[in-house]
């Protein structure tokens, strides 16, 4: 960041947040309060999300579902990687050079969350092509072509933001390491860089399949509803308006999209004041970052809440694990009740 946010010259811990700081507590409280809740919604979150897809057979049907379980992943090793900066504010030793863990934790999260954002991309051509080509998507998503893109994915992610090591701040700052805030500047060019292989394309995918998508749900329906009504004026029924049996799933992606989109706003509105020198606050900075990390939580939620078959597969998890607790006290209880018996019998 710019030279404005000065290092710490008083002793005092390195907050962001200066009204976290007490002076009984010789770290930064607020901001480990903030990062240490966001971590355990997110792993807890996406661990649930991912144990879902295993125990429910059904989700695994749709193809988007590699997509969907790519993005757990990386979406749980965010929150795994959350645990640096908790560390560090927390004045936890660290072996390596605070500039060399900054660069590091900076790349990694940059990776993890460019791989959340290709795989909404493909989720949108994935649904796409099954809307505009249903009879030949079967030869053209294959299982073998789905993990080659997966691959893809995550080549291409690490690939963006590998220069940022020499070239500049990458897209999500670590800024709460000092040498971060201090002494790692955003580059222009970098910047530009990011958005031209990265957010514009996702974006433009996004907007232009889904756009489409709708068009031709819109269609579909009016088609639908038109020969439903025809053939029941003639059989002298009355016919009901009948939705679109893909526009459905297409709006559980879409609101996980818009989601997406929305909480990466201000940090990418904030990432090109800050690459251009227009505008550079220390607030702004970890309150635009971390909410578009809390993205990572979001996007479980939302497809929990949306999703019929994830209810039924997260009911059944459930299920099973109460059922298995509840064995569990059993047993526990009738050993209890045969040691009693059994040292009962050896006094008679």
């Amino acid at each position: 960041m710019n030279s404005s946010l000065v290092g710490n010259q008083s002793g005092r811990p390195f907050c962001l947040l200066a009204i976290s700081y007490l002076e009984t507590i010789n770290f930064c409280l607020l901001e480990v309060v903030i990062i240490v809740f966001l971590m355990v919604l997110i792993i807890s979150g996406n661990i649930i999300v991912i144990f879902v897809f295993h125990c429910a057979p059904l989700l695994n049907h749709h193809t988007t579902s590699y997509f969907i379980q790519t993005m757990a992943y990386a979406d749980l090793l965010v929150g795994v990687s959350c645990l640096v900066p908790s560390l560090s504010l927390l004045h936890y030793p660290i072996v390596l050079s605070e500039s060399l863990v900054c660069q590091i934790f900076g790349y990694v999260v940059s990776v993890l969350k460019s791989a959340s954002m290709a795989s909404l991309a493909c989720i949108s051509i994935d649904r796409y092509i099954a809307i505009t080509k249903p009879l030949t998507y079967n030869t053209l998503v294959t299982p073998w072509r789905l993990r080659i893109c997966i691959l893809t994915i995550w080549l291409y992610s690490c690939l963006v933001f590998l220069p940022s090591f020499h070239w500049g701040k990458p897209g999500y700052h670590g800024d709460v390491f000092q040498w971060c805030a201090n002494s790692w500047n955003t580059d222009p060019y970098f910047t530009l860089f990011i958005v031209v292989m990265l957010y514009a394309p996702a974006a433009f995918i996004v907007c232009f399949t889904y756009f489409n998508i709708f068009r031709i749900c819109q269609q579909h329906t009016k088609e639908i509803n038109e020969r439903r009504v025809r053939f029941s004026s003639q059989d002298g029924e009355a016919g009901e308006a009948q939705p679109c049996p893909d526009k459905r799933y297409a709006m559980v992606l879409f609101r996980i999209t818009s989601v997406f989109y929305i909480l990466w706003l201000p940090y990418i509105i904030y990432f090109l004041l800050e690459s251009s020198n227009v505008y550079s606050n220390r607030v702004a900075s970890f309150l635009t970052t971390w909410l578009a990390i809390s993205n990572s939580f979001c996007n479980c939620v939302i497809y929990s809440l949306s999703n019929s078959v994830f209810q039924k597969g997260l009911k059944r998890l459930s299920g099973a694990i109460c059922a298995s607790c509840a064995r569990q006290r059993v047993a526990k209880d009738s050993s209890t009740s045969r040691s009693k018996r059994s040292s009962n019998g050896c006094h008679v």
